[in-house]
């Protein structure tokens, strides 16, 4: 918890032309109000805000996988009808008692399947991510200017009132197919960025890692449960259901949104004054809007910007990859059965989920007790969840056949990924709190760029269903997650930028500037 004293790191360097802090100052919290007590988080308006956005990216992060594992049924065959007098060679032997086991799965009478190719497969896995992009950095803008509710209520809602379509835009045809999971990723994109923009007015800058890891660690969470119980429910009651039953999900949560959540501490109806006033004066002026204008010029040209955009694709193209084409390589390579498939495809996501909300604590103990600097927090989280995972999908990339190998090294690599949630994915609200909603549009933008390349790589690489095939996959993954480890182990930064930095913080430091000169 923060001091009983309250403090902000929020407030501005008094040298005015330095804008990347040094590693080594760990001074970096200066006192800015003072307050007689901290309100605790629990059963606080705050963290009932947490908890709601945790169950939010659960849902959407739901409906971004369910259809890779919903794939494996959805096709007749995961490969062109083979010609006469041709067998299928696997790349791995498989288990006793299924060498002359089908490759397709059956499903409850009535159900379509569709003779999809690996190729097709790679772009509708991605399709999502082209419409994704388009919304990132509006959706960012609009949530920093207006707040965030209506937006992340909007762009959940949208998104899962479209997945109950996917049945009828995959009976219509892979091109109506696509179009569906592109606007879907379209409703989607604006999420993200709009959780930013309000934790940038409720987030008391001591507890930031927590809360916003706890409430982003829904995306993990909801990866683990949406992927065996997507395969429970095409195995029981055919793979339409599964996109029936999640996008009701998305509608139900929706409600419970719009009902109990605010836009800021002080227009929530529930809030004690207590914490309502130890949230507006912790945050200070920085929780404010940013108005209609950014500094656009200064931000293209921030460096620990563009180390944050770098870092974040990435270390997204191996969680991109692992996250959308995991089952086809559980499926195809090691011949799980569905439901095997589908739990072992989502144990990695427990261990993340468990380890990204454990850093965010763990990141906010160091900060409170000024153990380390910003700075040196987020690029001790960054590099620690970025080269952890590398090392491990190397090692996947030589367990062969081995199913033991294989799951471990795979839950090991997501697992100590999510060390990185309290790095470089939270960054953005240190460097220009007001601007946070905004700049995550930015960098998600630029992160979800592996997200439409990585599937359609994946499905290149793997056309052949060899295990050269997907240890290229797993090498090229992990060589570019360590670039990213190396670009924020350079440039990265937790201080605030001048550019950030509100009329009212300039007013006041030169105020402080004014009376030491005088005295």
């Amino acid at each position: 918890m923060p001091r009983s004293n309250g403090f902000s790191i929020n407030a501005a360097s008094s040298d005015e032309s330095e804008d990347v802090e040094d590693v080594e100052d760990v001074e970096d919290v200066e006192p800015l109000i003072e307050t007689d007590a901290v309100p605790p988080q629990c059963c606080s308006a705050r963290l009932n805000l947490a908890v709601l956005m945790f169950f939010g990216f659960s849902v959407v992060y739901g409906l971004r996988v369910n259809l890779s594992v919903a794939m494996v049924v959805m096709v007749n065959t995961t490969e062109p009808t083979p010609a006469p007098n041709t067998s299928i060679v696997h790349a791995c032997p498989m288990p006793a008692g299924m060498e002359n086991a089908s490759d397709t799965f059956p499903q409850p009478d009535g159900v379509p399947q569709y003779p999809w190719d690996s190729e097709t497969q790679g772009w509708l896995l991605g399709a999502f991510f082209f419409g994704y992009l388009c919304t990132q950095i509006p959706g960012g803008y609009l949530a920093g200017l207006y707040g965030g509710k209506f937006f992340m209520g909007l762009g959940v809602l949208g998104t899962a009132a479209l997945t109950l379509l996917t049945p009828m835009a995959a009976q219509l045809g892979v091109t109506w197919m696509f179009a569906l999971r592109a606007l879907e990723g379209f409703g989607e994109g604006v999420t993200f960025p709009a959780m930013m923009a309000m934790w940038a007015r409720w987030a008391p800058p001591l507890e930031r890692s927590s809360l916003m890891t706890m409430s982003g660690s829904g995306a993990n969470f909801g990866a683990f449960v949406a992927l065996p119980l997507t395969g429970l429910i095409c195995q029981t009651l055919g793979w339409p259901a599964v996109f029936y039953l999640c996008g009701g999900a998305g509608c139900l949560w929706a409600v419970f949104w719009f009902l109990l959540v605010s836009d800021e501490p002080h227009t929530h109806p529930r809030i004690s004054e207590e914490e309502r006033d130890y949230i507006i004066k912790s945050i200070g002026p920085q929780g404010t809007g940013h108005g209609w204008s950014v500094p656009v010029l200064p931000m293209m040209l921030s460096v620990p910007l563009w180390a944050i955009i770098v870092t974040q694709m990435c270390a997204n193209w191996s969680y991109y990859t692992l996250l959308t084409s995991l089952p086809t390589y559980m499926n195809n390579i090691l011949h799980f059965d569905l439901k095997s498939n589908a739990f072992l495809s989502a144990l990695p996501y427990l261990g993340g989920w468990l380890l990204s909300t454990l850093s965010g604590f763990v990141a906010d103990g160091l900060i409170e007790r000024r153990l380390l600097s910003v700075t040196a927090v987020r690029k001790l989280f960054t590099i620690t969840g970025l080269l952890f995972p590398a090392a491990f999908l190397v090692a996947v990339a030589y367990a062969g056949c081995s199913h033991v190998l294989t799951v471990t090294f795979l839950t090991l690599s997501i697992t100590t990924g999510g060390v990185s949630a309290a790095g470089v994915f939270i960054n953005q609200i240190d460097i220009a709190p007001r601007y946070a909603g905004f700049l995550l549009g930015i960098t998600n933008t630029f992160g979800t760029i592996p997200g439409v390349v990585a599937p359609i790589a994946t499905g290149y690489f793997t056309k052949h269903h060899t295990l050269a095939g997907w240890q290229t996959v797993f090498w090229v993954a992990a060589g570019i997650n360590a670039g990213g480890a190396i670009v924020y182990a350079i440039f990265g930064s937790g201080k605030i930028q001048q550019w950030a930095v509100t009329e009212e913080e300039r007013a006041e430091e030169e105020g402080k500037r004014s009376r030491s000169i005088s005295a």
